[in-house]
């Protein structure tokens, strides 16, 4: 994290949950050694295991919960019984990061290949910010997952792209072409942004 400006917030990709006692010791290590704003959490394990993540009002989690692979559907799609029907598991995951957000720190991973669950998660969540992987070497539509995912204020979303960045040159190059990659995807994100509102993915 030391080499990331200041006034840039920072998020790292650990995808942690454990335990109550090692989930703070990853906690301790993601915000106070490496000094990260927010980290990734898996939830599987449930609230416990998430709460050393959020319980600080000055850090911040994103809670894994609709992502962009291939198999994401395996156990993410399956449905749950709860009090109104049977529903995705992914839904659930959702609903519960709203509970644990007590500081207003909790939002949510939602894949950028999957925009029709990224409209459905925005609806119930319609203020929470979302992590969005997905863009680039996954091949996710930016414009479908901005239009489905943007929230009211034409805000919301976090576009994350690696792969397609750092990967975008080399050699004596290499730094120009990433500049150049990230500032395709920021034009196209926020073109998709300045879209009317009511259009399709």
């Amino acid at each position: 994290a030391a080499a990331i400006p200041p006034g840039v917030v920072s998020i790292l990709d650990a995808k942690r949950g454990d335990i109550g006692n090692t989930a703070q010791a990853y906690a301790r290590a993601a915000f106070d050694d490496l000094d990260f704003d927010a980290m990734t959490v898996n939830p599987y394990l449930g609230a416990d295991s998430v709460q050393p993540f959020v319980e600080r009002p000055d850090r911040g989690a994103f809670i894994v919960c609709r992502t962009s692979n291939p198999g994401a559907a395996d156990l993410q799609n399956l449905l749950v019984s709860t009090p109104d029907g049977e529903r995705p598991l992914y839904e659930v995951v959702a609903q519960s990061a709203q509970k644990w957000s007590r500081h207003e720190n909790v939002g949510i991973v939602a894949g950028a290949t999957y925009p029709d669950d990224i409209r459905r998660l925005r609806e119930l969540c319609p203020s929470m910010p979302f992590l969005v992987p997905g863009v680039g070497a996954q091949q996710g539509d930016v414009g479908a997952a901005v239009r489905a995912g943007i929230d009211a204020e034409r805000l919301g979303l976090i576009i994350n792209a690696a792969r397609s960045i750092i990967y975008a040159g080399s050699g004596p190059e290499f730094a120009e072409a990433v500049r150049a990659a990230a500032q395709r995807l920021r034009d196209e994100i926020n073109a998709s942004r300045a879209a009317p509102a009511g259009r399709g993915a």
